[in-house]
């Protein structure tokens, strides 16, 4: 090397070829597209989840025209398609597919619950689907059965609500609160009329009982008040008659021909011997019935105490009291129960007894068969 010349510096740097640079470009470029390309499909998916979102859940909905208030019954038992059903057609949501995609998409669909639920304004199906999987009820939905006693009314609404059922059985049936209803009572059985209601979640017993007994007063009209008078009763033998009719009658069509029975057994000075009223006096009840269980001491015994027991021995429905206003011509005087709901009726103590045998008879075959 000449004097004055730099000494060439070693670099680390690599120098590619042209067709090399050209080579390595494409590489990343391709890597770049790649990356270019998942993000650009993470993205579409995104927008796809939100626009699926946005159409199942949150697309608002106005109630119908002139509507301030909607209220709707979901009953036990329903299924999420039944309540897309019922809500669409009630004009709560739009479309009741979109309403189950939304309920599946934040996986509420089977957890959705029953009762009674109230929709106000602007509506959208999450909002929906909240209330009903949260159960936002403003009532829930009861049934009595009719020939209810106050004290399965009592476990009913223990199962239901927070009322103390040995509470309501007090109130109901020792209590003065019949005074405050004008009732020649000293228990509300009988008066308490048997429907299907809609309490709030925090109602109070007394709430209850104020309702059934108005209720009752609207299904015992004045015409039937005028109905109770022209039969020469009063409202308390008609509903007493109508809850021993409501004990015995499976079957509606023989509702009237029971009346009929018992009224004639007490023209005839015949003690009603009405199996209702030993149920009601039975600690275990409603069961098969023994003989000893007829010689039980009470005034509501109608084996040994002749005429009707004091008070009724369970809230009987419109159609038992319309069969005791209304009862028929028959001039029967015996029943046998046939083991189906049904009986068969005399008019004499020959017949009966024929009756019974026959009755017996087939009881035997069928244990025997049972074995």
């Amino acid at each position: 090397m000449k004097w004055g010349q730099r000494k060439p510096i070693q670099s680390d740097v690599f120098y590619l070829t042209g067709k090399e640079a050209v080579l390595e470009f494409k590489r990343y470029f391709r890597i770049l597209t790649h990356y270019k390309f998942i993000v650009f499909t993470l993205t579409c998916v995104l927008i796809l989840i939100i626009l699926m979102y946005s159409v199942f859940l949150f697309i608002p909905n106005q109630l119908p025209a002139g509507t301030d208030f909607i209220e709707i019954a979901v009953e036990p038992g329903m299924t999420p398609s039944e309540m897309a059903d019922l809500l669409q057609d009630r004009g709560v949501i739009r479309n009741g597919s979109s309403f189950l995609w939304g309920g599946k998409l934040i996986g509420v669909t089977r957890k959705l619950q029953a009762g009674l639920y109230g929709f106000t304004g602007t509506q959208n199906n999450y909002r929906v689907l909240m209330k009903l999987y949260r159960g936002e009820i403003i009532a829930q939905r009861v049934t009595f059965p009719e020939g209810t006693r106050i004290t399965k009314i009592a476990s009913i609404l223990k199962s239901h609500f927070d009322i103390d059922s040995t509470y309501f059985v007090d109130l109901a049936m020792h209590s003065a609160l019949y005074q405050e209803y004008d009732l020649p009572v000293q228990s509300l059985e009988g008066y308490l009329y048997p429907d299907t209601y809609h309490f709030s979640p925090n109602v109070t017993a007394v709430e209850v009982i104020d309702r059934m007994i108005s209720r009752f007063f609207e299904i015992f009209s004045d015409s039937l008040f005028e109905r109770t008078r022209e039969i020469g009763s009063t409202l308390h033998k008609v509903i007493t008659m109508a809850s021993i009719v409501e004990g015995e009658a499976a079957i509606d069509t023989e509702r009237a021909d029971i009346a009929a029975l018992y009224y004639n057994r007490l023209k005839k000075r015949m003690m009603l011997q009405a199996d209702p009223t030993i149920q009601y006096i039975i600690p275990d009840g409603p069961r098969r019935l023994l003989k000893k269980d007829l010689l039980v001491e009470s005034p509501y015994n109608t084996y040994k105490k002749w005429g009707l027991p004091p008070g009724p021995v369970n809230n009987p429905g419109i159609r038992s009291i319309l069969a005791v206003l209304y009862p028929s011509d028959a001039e029967y005087l015996y029943m046998v129960a046939n083991g189906d709901g049904s009986h068969t009726f005399s008019c004499t103590l020959k017949d009966h007894l024929k009756a019974k045998r026959k009755f017996d008879r087939l009881r035997k075959l069928v244990n025997h068969s049972s074995r």
